[in-house]
């Protein structure tokens, strides 16, 4: 592989540098000017940051072709500045056994823009009554770590223990869908006063938090490792904050439109607003921003949900759950966090790549920009600016609800494993 150079470009946003890269590792840094490759990249006033890496993303092949497919969602994962997205086991057939996983993790490789990672399911059919082979999925190819049936909640007490307890001989993680199902027949928004205006079944924040309060205490109680995602409403992030100071070993991730979106856009009755948790209160975003810039939300996550236009061009009540959030993300976070003052540079790389890196397991990933790491790099013009056009995205499905927004920033270029996978920010 021949040798490239990004000259001139700003690492976490502080002094210019060249980085060079050969055979998929950095090795150098140097001054800026001095690099030198077959290949150069101009990267002046641009920041590079490690590859993102998404704990949570939805490709919902195999089964859901027709709303993505692995290519189509690792070409938006390329696009957004992920080098490694986490494949969620809600597929048909489910990914619950080392098969589907390895089919997944196969057709990953294919694509050669980014690491998939499959997700493997906790339950048999997410049907929550019997464990799914979890030592056979983490001892097969695909290597995997993490577990969810993301959708659906391992409602169970007794099976999520158990769940729990069997991660630990391979250093997994489950991943919960915090929502009880009792509190939440029927639901469609946020449980509140717009709710009762509106005419629509609530969705009430105790059905996420007690979830999150029974287990971080079973985690504690088995000394296991516990993930919540996309955490929602402003008790949450409490339950979380009173668990990580009793030392019990929990992370947590936030969804970008969690970061900026409210209820009050449920008024409108466009199902493109409608997902799984719903949109909440303002409060509720402001407690969630909190709790991502002092790390007791440790990540953010896309929960990019790919739906087919029939799908969400329907009634409220029908619609499919869920939003497009691989191409947007950086984006989003910039806009919420970063130009406010509430992050970093650097903690937006940590939430954004070496903590969900470090979560999932992946050793490979979510690595300091230093001589002898891999690789795996985005490059980031934060002075940018993108109206959203859903035509222009490359994910087979069009529900974001960012459409005709004016959003800052634009991931430039993507380096996985030493290869350019995007270039000027279109495909390379």
């Amino acid at each position: 592989m021949s040798s490239q150079v990004l000259r001139n470009v700003r690492p976490y946003g502080e002094e210019a540098a060249d980085i060079v890269i050969e055979d998929g590792l950095i090795v150098a840094i140097s001054q800026p000017g001095s690099g030198v490759g077959d290949v150069v990249f101009e990267c002046a006033e641009l920041i590079a940051l490690p590859g993102f890496v998404d704990l949570h993303t939805h490709l919902r092949e195999p089964g859901r072709e027709d709303a993505e497919t692995i290519l189509t969602g690792a070409q938006s994962a390329a696009l957004g500045g992920f080098t490694c997205v986490h494949a969620m086991a809600n597929t048909s057939p489910v990914a619950d056994t080392a098969g589907v996983v390895e089919q997944v993790w196969r057709r990953g490789k294919e694509t050669g823009l980014v690491n998939v990672r499959p997700v493997g399911a906790v339950t048999v059919g997410l049907d929550g009554t019997q464990l799914a082979e979890l030592g056979a999925m983490a001892h097969s190819a695909a290597n995997v770590r993490v577990f969810s049936d993301d959708g659906k909640c391992v409602h169970d007490p007794l099976l999520m223990r158990r769940a729990l307890e069997y991660v630990k001989a391979f250093d997994g993680v489950v991943a919960q869908h915090a929502q009880d199902p009792r509190l939440t027949i029927d639901a469609q928004m946020n449980e509140g006063l717009l709710s009762g205006q509106l005419g629509l079944a609530g969705w009430p924040a105790v059905a996420e938090e007690s979830i999150i309060a029974r287990d971080v205490l079973l985690a504690d109680h088995v000394g296991s490792r516990l993930h919540v995602c996309h955490l929602s409403t402003a008790g949450s992030v409490d339950v979380i904050r009173w668990a990580k100071a009793r030392g019990i070993n929990v992370t947590a991730e936030v969804a970008p439109h969690h970061l900026l979106l409210t209820e009050e856009l449920v008024a409108s009755y466009d199902p493109i607003y409608k997902v799984n948790p719903p949109l909440r209160r303002i409060e509720d975003v402001v407690a969630l921003r909190e709790a991502v810039a002092d790390g007791t939300i440790d990540i953010i996550a896309t929960d990019h949900a790919p739906h087919p236009h029939e799908d969400k061009d329907c009634e409220w009540a029908a619609a499919a759950m869920g939003m497009l959030g691989l191409e947007t993300a950086f984006s989003i976070a910039l806009l919420t966090l970063v130009e406010p003052g509430m992050l970093t540079w650097r903690e937006l790389a940590d939430r954004m790549s070496i903590a969900p890196a470090k979560i999932g397991r992946v050793l490979d990933q979510g690595r300091d920009l230093k001589v002898g790491e891999p690789a795996n790099i985005t490059v980031v013009n934060p002075r940018l600016r993108t109206v959203v056009e859903p035509a222009n995205m490359a994910s087979k499905s069009r529900n974001t609800p960012y459409a005709g927004m004016d959003l800052p920033g634009q991931v430039t270029h993507v380096f996985y494993a030493g290869k350019c996978t995007v270039r000027d920010g279109v495909l390379a």
